[in-house]
C-alpha cells in the first residue's frame, strides 16, 4: 500500500482536496489546490492528479473499488497514519459497540497528535507528532511522548514547563493569541496558559464540522475492508 512519504502538496492533488498537511499554508492563498497563476496551463493542471496519469487523456471512469480506495487513502493521509495502523483502528472500531464508521473516525480524532493540532498548539499534524515525540506536552500532568495516545473526556493537555521557551511552543503561543481559528466544540483552550481540555469525546456531528474530514464518506471505507 502507498505510504505517507510523497510530497504533501502532491498528496492533496492526488486526492483532489486540501488535506491540511502543511500547516498555515493550507489555510491561506498560497495553498497549492486553491491558488491561481498567471499561467492558465498551470492553473488548469493544478486540480488534476499528479504524474502522467493525471492527464485527462489517460483518465478513466473510476470504479466502485477505486472510489472506496481513494476514500480510505484520503482519510489515512489526513491523519497521517500508515496502513498497518489504520487497519488496527478499523479492527478496534469493529469491536466497539455502535456504528463502525463513526467509531473509526472517533478513534482517529482522539489521537493526541490530532488533539494538539485541533487546539492550535501545532501548525500541522506532522509538527504535532514531532512535538509530542520530543515530550513537549503533558496529559493530566504527566509527560506523554506517544502521538497515537488516545485522550479521554476530562483530560487536560498542557505544555511541560521545561519546554515552554522552545521555538515550537513560542510559535504556538503567537498562533493561538493572534488567530481566531475556531475550536471544535468538544475541546476547550486556555490560550494564555496554552492548556487544553477534552470536554467530551467527539461525536460524528462534531467531527464532520471540521473542514478536512467534512466530506469523508466513511461507509465506503468500511465497504473497502469488507471485500
Amino acid at each position: 500500500m502507498a505510504n505517507n512519504h510523497d510530497p504533501r502538496c502532491r498528496q492533496c492533488r492526488r486526492e483532489g482536496v486540501r488535506l491540511f498537511l502543511k500547516g498555515d499554508k493550507c489555510f491561506g492563498p498560497k495553498c497549492t489546490i486553491e491558488k491561481t497563476s498567471k499561467d492558465d496551463r498551470k492553473t488548469r493542471w493544478r486540480d488534476k492528479p499528479p504524474g502522467m496519469h493525471g492527464n485527462p487523456s489517460f483518465q478513466k471512469k473510476i470504479t466502485e473499488y477505486g472510489q472506496q480506495l481513494r476514500e480510505k487513502q484520503k482519510l489515512r493521509r489526513i491523519y497521517r497514519v500508515l496502513e498497518s495502523q489504520f487497519h488496527g483502528y478499523l479492527e478496534e472500531a469493529l469491536r466497539r459497540p455502535g456504528v463502525t464508521g463513526e467509531n473509526l473516525l472517533q478513534l482517529l480524532e482522539i489521537r493526541l497528535d490530532n488533539v494538539i493540532f485541533r487546539l492550535g498548539l501545532a501548525a500541522s499534524r506532522a509538527q504535532a507528532r514531532q512535538m509530542v515525540s520530543h515530550r513537549c506536552f503533558t496529559v493530566n500532568g504527566g509527560r506523554v511522548n506517544i502521538p497515537s495516545y488516545q485522550v479521554k473526556a476530562g483530560d487536560v493537555i498542557g505544555v511541560h514547563e521545561t519546554m515552554s521557551k522552545t521555538g515550537g511552543i513560542k510559535e504556538a503561543r503567537d498562533r493561538v493569541l493572534s488567530t481566531k481559528r475556531s475550536l471544535p466544540t468538544w475541546l476547550n483552550l486556555n490560550a494564555q496558559a496554552l492548556e487544553g481540555r477534552v470536554v467530551a469525546l467527539p461525536t460524528l456531528a462534531d467531527i464532520k464540522t471540521t473542514g478536512d474530514v467534512r466530506d469523508i464518506r466513511e461507509q465506503l471505507i468500511i465497504e473497502f475492508y469488507s471485500r
